[in-house]
């Protein structure tokens, strides 16, 4: 898949839920049509391709890594997160990530749905995510 450049400017959108599937590495086994309205993909180019096709490159990866620790410890996770579309632009997204288990209670994959978040939200999670990058570059460390 090309490489996307990021652009500075937002895609705002309103509406229904994005949906998406993924198995237990973050494989994309499943996404709605507004997933791919949103990120500007199609389905073809989502399915069986990693979630960090749409990881915008100024998300701090200790978002991420929390994240991963909560989910694959069987938790549902929630917060903001600041995505990258197929054309550059960026949207903020309000995320709940929920586990998916088998009959016998076995972790199989996660099921997230996205729904666009408060314009405060969006507001207070841009300043603590800055803060939060520009520390880790400044400290030469990769969180």
């Amino acid at each position: 898949m090309e490489q996307v450049t990021s652009i500075d400017e937002e895609y705002i959108f309103e509406g229904s839920s994005i949906i998406s599937q993924t198995d237990l590495h973050g494989i994309i086994t499943y996404a709605n049509r507004k997933f791919c309205d949103i990120s500007g993909y199609g389905i073809s180019e989502l399915v069986g391709k990693s979630h960090n096709v749409i990881k915008h490159p100024l998300m701090p990866s200790i978002v991420f890594e929390k994240m991963w620790q909560t989910i694959s410890s069987g938790h549902t996770w929630s917060g903001l997160i600041k995505n990258m579309r197929k054309d550059g632009r960026f949207y903020w997204v309000d995320t709940e990530i929920l586990p998916i288990l088998d009959a016998d209670g076995k972790l199989t994959g996660y099921i997230a749905s996205r729904r666009a978040p408060s314009r405060k939200s969006v507001k207070e999670s841009d300043e603590i995510y800055k803060e939060i990058y520009s520390n880790s570059r400044f400290l030469n460390v990769n969180l």
